[in-house]
């Protein structure tokens, strides 16, 4: 096991041309009014994590620079692309235009989920993810192609965001191995 002090896990890249070099795979993170900005960071850390292509920011959630989002996310804000919009439906419709035959699968508990391990994900993929506790928007979810829910078998009945969405992230980065379309 390599153990790293919080410095180490904390390094900059500062070359702009060493971000495009990174690999990228056909992955979008779309988060619909994501409010707490630790959860934004750690969604920061788990798309350079599975290197999404980008992360988008919608309605409330906050923006980098932000102290709380930079150290959840271990500066991954500054080698992981993203953007703004103030609008989840504004994002996914500029997502579809500028992404020909994107699949956009929303995570989150509805009565037409399907178990995430059950889905035939294609690419490029976008995974939405929403508010910790009112979830994805209703007009959000009727725009996307797809939504999974993770089995509850306890007491509790979510978890959270920022893991169900490492959750199906790591599912995703499966089929793709697989050679997902």
């Amino acid at each position: 096991m390599i153990k790293m002090n919080s410095k180490q896990l904390r390094v900059s890249l500062g070359d702009e041309g060493i971000k495009k070099q990174l690999k990228h795979n056909p992955i979008y993170i779309i988060l619909d009014n994501v409010l707490d900005t630790y959860n934004i960071g750690a969604i920061f850390r788990l798309a350079d994590g599975v290197a999404a292509q980008k992360v988008i920011l919608c309605a409330g959630s906050e923006t980098p620079p932000n102290s709380r989002i930079k150290k959840a996310s271990i500066n991954t804000t500054e080698w992981v692309d993203w953007e703004y919009y103030s609008r989840t439906v504004d994002a996914i419709t500029k997502l579809r235009e500028e992404v020909p035959a994107i699949q956009i699968v929303a995570v989150e508990q509805d009565s037409r989920s399907v178990p995430f391990q059950q889905m035939d994900y294609v690419f490029p993929l976008a995974l939405v993810v929403g508010h910790e506790t009112d979830g994805v928007s209703k007009e959000v979810l009727e725009m996307c192609d797809s939504i999974v829910e993770l089995p509850m078998y306890g007491v509790n009945i979510s978890l959270n965001v920022m893991v169900s969405l490492g959750i199906v992230l790591y599912k995703v980065l499966e089929s793709l191995e697989k050679g997902g379309a």
